[in-house]
C-alpha cells in the first residue's frame, strides 16, 4: 500500500487546472480515479474489477457533500489538515458504496433515474409537439384575422355599392314620375 501511497501523492503534485476534471488511471491491479472541483481533488483506489461508475458516483457524492459543508473554506485554508473531521463523512460513503446490497440500491437508483430521464425527454418532446401545433394554430389565426379584415372590407364596398343602387333606383323612380306627370298631365 506504500507504494500506492507514493503514487498518490506524486499523482497530487503533477495534477493542476489543466487537468481533466474526471480521470481513471490505471497502476497495476488497481486504478486511481479522481474528481476534480474548485482546486480540491477527490481520489480514490479501486481494484480494476470495480465499477467505474460506482467508483465515480461515490467521488460525486464526496464532492457534493464537501461541497455543502466545506466549500466555501476552500480558499482560506491555512493548515493541511483542516478539513479531517470530514474523514467520518468519507468512511460512512465508503462503507455505503461498498456494501453490496448498497450498490444494488445504486442500480435500483440510476434505474430509476434512467427512466425518469426517459419520461423527461418524452414529456419534453410531447412540449416541443405541442408548440409546433401552437405555431400552426397561431399562423391559422393570424390568416383568418386577415380574412376577416378582408371580408368586413369587401362587405362595406357591396353595402355602399348597395346603397349607391337603391339611391340610383329612386332617382331613376322620381324622374320617370316627374316625367310621367310633366307630359301626361299637362
Amino acid at each position: 500500500m506504500l507504494e500506492y501511497q507514493n503514487q498518490a501523492k506524486m499523482l497530487f503534485r503533477k495534477i493542476n487546472e489543466q487537468s481533466p476534471i474526471r480521470c481513471s488511471i490505471e497502476t497495476g491491479p488497481y486504478v486511481f480515479h479522481y474528481v476534480m472541483n474548485a482546486g480540491v481533488c477527490f481520489l480514490v483506489l479501486c481494484d480494476q474489477n470495480f465499477s467505474k461508475r460506482v467508483a465515480f458516483s461515490y467521488l460525486e457524492d464526496l464532492r457534493n457533500e464537501f461541497d455543502q459543508q466545506h466549500g466555501s473554506k476552500v480558499q482560506s485554508v491555512a493548515r493541511p489538515y483542516s478539513f479531517i473531521e470530514f474523514d467520518t463523512y468519507i468512511q460512512k460513503a465508503k462503507k455505503n458504496f461498498t456494501d453490496s446490497r448498497a450498490r444494488r440500491n445504486l442500480v435500483n437508483i440510476n434505474t430509476e433515474l434512467q427512466d425518469v430521464q426517459r419520461i423527461m425527454v418524452q414529456n419534453i418532446d410531447d412540449v416541443l409537439q405541442r408548440g409546433e401545433a401552437l405555431s400552426v394554430l397561431d399562423d391559422k389565426a393570424s390568416n383568418l384575422s386577415t380574412m376577416s379584415q378582408k371580408y368586413k372590407k369587401d362587405a362595406r364596398y357591396l353595402n355602399l355599392r348597395s346603397s349607391y343602387a337603391k339611391i340610383g333606383a329612386v332617382v331613376l323612380v322620381v324622374v320617370l314620375f316627374m316625367l310621367f306627370v310633366r307630359y301626361w298631365l299637362f
